[in-house]
């Protein structure tokens, strides 16, 4: 049966009534309609756009380190683990939370250094502990973070900052 829908498929030969068709074109429509009606209701940051990609930078920076991190878990190189979690910790190079800290609202910058202070305990429980299952739990907690902001906030370009 499957063999023979792929077949009829990339021959031509697969007959569907026009009805049905329609019926699959108009639930598409629908579909879209609703996914477009979903409004972000996210809160709006507006940025100038250095700034926006000044904390764009860290965002994808924190991502890479994560990567990096659970490359190691995978190896079971809990001092590879430590090394990439203590460079995403306070001392991250070019923390966007200090050249903006007056510009990002507090729940936005209080969101952020705590994500800083997990990857300085990931590093430190990393080197003592050296346990996988440990750091991937806290890892976990810490990514909760990541969606929390990302569910949150939305950063937008304000043409006014833009120009400064």
């Amino acid at each position: 049966m499957k063999s023979t829908l792929f077949t009829n498929f990339f021959t031509g030969t697969l007959r569907i009534s026009q009805s049905k068709l329609w019926l699959i074109f108009l639930m598409g429509l629908m579909a879209m309609a609703v996914m477009a009606d979903e409004a972000d209701n996210r809160q709006v940051l507006n940025l100038s756009n250095p700034q926006r990609n000044h904390v764009l930078g860290e965002m994808r920076s924190l991502l890479a380190g994560t990567q990096m991190i659970l490359a190691a878990l995978t190896k079971d190189d809990m001092a590879a683990v430590a090394e990439h979690a203590q460079a995403l910790g306070f001392n991250m190079k070019h923390k966007a939370e200090n050249p903006l800290h007056d510009v990002l609202p507090k729940d936005f910058m209080q969101l952020g250094m705590s994500m800083h202070k997990d990857f300085d305990l990931i590093a430190a429980d990393a080197t003592s502990l050296k346990d996988p299952k440990h750091t991937l739990q806290q890892l976990s907690a810490t990514m909760g973070k990541c969606t929390a902001c990302h569910e949150t906030y939305q950063i937008q370009v304000s043409s006014l900052k833009s120009k400064q």
